[in-house]
C-alpha cells in the first residue's frame, strides 16, 4: 500500500521535481483512497492492486493534469474507474451467508469452497480516521450486491461527499444517471444514518472473553456471550450457522474438541473488535496463524462472528505467522 509507484514505472519521463510534487499531493490521500478501493472491491488484496494500478495510471497522466478539478477529485476519478474495471474482471466478493441457508447441523470436515471470491477483513489503519460504519464488514458485504456504478455513486456521494455533477464527471455519465444509480443503491442498502462509534473498551473486553472461552473450551461461558440470533461464518468454508444453539454446537464440535491448543490476540478490524487465533499441537508447542475473526456486538452480546481462515491475512494486519 505504501510503495513508491513512480519508481516502478520504467517508462516515465517526468522530472524529479514533478515526481516529488506528485508524491507530496498524493501522500495525504493515499490511505482514504485505499479504503475507497476496499469498499468498492471487498478485499484488502484487491484494494492493494487497484490502488497500485490506479495511481500508476495517475502518474502516467500527471503531466496532463491542468487543475480544472482538485487533485483529490482527479485521483478519485482514476482510482474509481480502475476499481470498476477490476470489479468487472474479477467478479463480486461474497460471504457464506450470501450463498445459501444456514447449515442445520455442525459440519466437522468441510472442504474450502475455492470457486468463490471471498470478502476479506480490513485493517484499521492508524494514519487515517474512517468512520467505523464506513468499513463495517456487513456494510461492505452489502455493497458488493450493487453494480459497479451504483456502488461507486453511493460511496462517492454518501460516504465521500462528492456532488452529483462531480460524480457524473468521475463516472463519465450524466447527473440524471447518477441520481438514478443513487436511488437504486439507497433503496438496496436501506442503511439510514447510523454512524457506528469506534470500538469501545467494553467491546474489546467482550472479545477477550470470547477468545478465552473458545481457547479454554468453556461452552457455558461461550454461550453466555451470544445473542439469540447470532450467526457464524468461516470463509472459505461455505457452511454457516444461525442461532445461539447452532453456533454453540459448532463451537463445541470443532474448535473446542478437535483443535488441541489455541493462542489468541485481540485487535480491531473493519472498525470492530477482532481476535487472531493461532493453532498448536500442544500447549507448549509453536502455534501457527489459523483464523482472523471479526465480531459484531450489540447490547453487550455478540450478534455476528466472521472467522476468515486465511493465515496470509496475518501479515496484512501486522501480526506474526506463529507464536509460542
Amino acid at each position: 500500500m505504501g510503495r513508491n509507484l513512480v519508481n516502478e514505472d520504467a517508462d516515465h519521463t517526468r522530472s524529479p521535481l514533478s515526481q516529488a510534487r506528485f508524491e507530496s499531493e498524493l501522500g495525504p490521500l493515499r490511505a482514504e483512497l485505499h479504503a475507497h478501493c476496499y469498499r468498492m472491491l471487498g478485499s484488502v488484496y484487491d484494494a492493494d492492486d487497484a490502488l497500485q494500478n490506479g495511481l500508476l495510471r495517475a502518474w502516467r497522466a500527471y503531466r496532463h493534469f491542468d487543475g480544472r478539478s482538485s487533485i483529490r477529485t482527479w485521483l478519485y476519478t482514476i482510482v474509481t474507474r480502475t476499481c470498476i474495471d477490476e470489479a468487472t474482471a474479477r467478479g463480486r466478493r461474497a460471504l457464506p451467508i450470501d450463498l445459501g441457508p444456514a447449515s442445520p447441523v455442525s459440519i466437522v470436515d468441510a472442504a474450502p469452497h475455492s470457486e468463490t471470491a471471498w470478502l476479506t477483513p480490513y485493517p484499521d489503519p492508524a494514519e487515517h480516521s474512517e468512520r467505523a460504519s464506513d468499513v463495517e464488514l456487513a456494510f461492505v458485504a452489502v455493497l458488493q450486491q450493487l453494480s459497479g456504478n451504483e456502488r461507486a455513486a453511493f460511496l462517492l456521494a454518501d460516504i465521500l461527499g462528492f456532488s452529483a455533477p462531480d460524480i457524473a464527471e468521475i463516472l463519465s455519465t450524466s447527473p440524471a444517471s447518477v441520481h438514478s444509480a443513487l436511488g437504486r443503491a439507497r433503496r438496496a442498502l436501506a442503511r439510514g444514518d447510523r454512524p457506528m462509534p469506534p470500538t469501545r473498551p467494553d467491546q474489546l473486553r467482550l472479545a477477550r472473553r470470547f477468545a478465552r472461552a473458545l481457547a479454554s473450551s468453556d461452552l457455558p461461558a461461550f454461550l453466555a456471550l451470544l445473542a439469540p440470533d447470532v450467526t457464524w461464518q468461516m470463509p472459505p468454508l461455505a457452511a454457516w450457522y444461525a442461532g445461539a444453539d447452532a453456533v454453540a454446537a459448532f463451537a463445541h464440535a470443532v474448535p473446542m474438541t478437535l483443535c488441541p491448543s489455541w493462542r489468541t490476540q485481540v485487535l480491531t478490524a473493519n472498525g470492530q473488535p477482532a481476535v487472531a487465533f493461532y493453532l498448536g499441537e500442544a500447549d507448549g508447542a509453536s502455534h501457527k496463524a489459523w483464523s482472523l475473526t471479526v465480531i459484531s456486538v450489540e447490547r453487550g452480546r455478540i450478534t455476528e462472528i466472521a472467522s476468515f481462515l486465511d493465515p496470509t491475512l496475518f501479515a496484512r494486519f501486522g501480526l506474526p505467522d506463529h507464536i509460542v
